[in-house]
């Protein structure tokens, strides 16, 4: 059977905010039956990094995230403003979370973090070459340590699930399987 798009018959916003918007859709399947109240959640889209210094140790970032009450051994990265190109926005986003420069940045994946029901991007890049060039510089409410890992230490935090944010194991994957290509 051929898939086809749901139509959206109507749409409604419940909450608009920066971080995270919340709609709620009608639509009609291709079936004729009709969905009503579909949630979907329109956030910021996203960029991470699977980042390689120059003397081959892969940049982790250890933080606190409220939501799963954990502290979080992430990869760095973070929110593409408005109008931003997503390469840009990751090269920032490093600078800002771990005052490290690259050489080389290269997109590996672009995944939708969960297309059920969020509507935003995640573009995964491998930045190799990596040098501290400044201190950081951290926006308001973010407190994070800069940690930096072999490959094989990082691929063990993976088997050990160490690293528990789902989207960064992916990337890691992504990363390294890349890393495992240029060699």
């Amino acid at each position: 059977m051929e898939i086809k798009k749901w139509e959206k018959l109507s749409s409604r916003y419940l909450v608009q905010e920066r971080w995270a918007t919340l709609r709620v859709d009608t639509c009609k399947l291709q079936n004729g039956a009709v969905k009503d109240d579909y949630f979907v959640l329109e956030y910021p889209d996203w960029a991470n990094a699977v980042a390689l210094t120059k003397d081959n140790k892969l940049i982790l970032v250890r933080q606190y995230r409220h939501a799963a009450d954990i502290i979080s051994l992430e990869i760095p990265g973070g929110v593409i403003e408005p109008g931003e190109d997503p390469e840009h926005g990751v090269k920032r986003e490093l600078l800002e979370e771990t005052g490290y420069s690259f050489e080389s940045c290269e997109l590996i994946a672009t995944l939708y973090p969960n297309p059920a029901t969020s509507d935003n991007r995640t573009f995964t890049y491998l930045l190799t070459g990596g040098i501290k060039t400044q201190e950081q510089d951290l926006d308001e409410h973010e407190i994070l340590n800069v940690e930096e890992y072999t490959i094989e230490e990082v691929k063990q935090f993976l088997v050990d699930n160490k690293i528990e944010q789902s989207l960064h194991t992916a990337a890691l994957f992504y990363g390294l399987m890349k890393l495992e290509t240029i060699k």
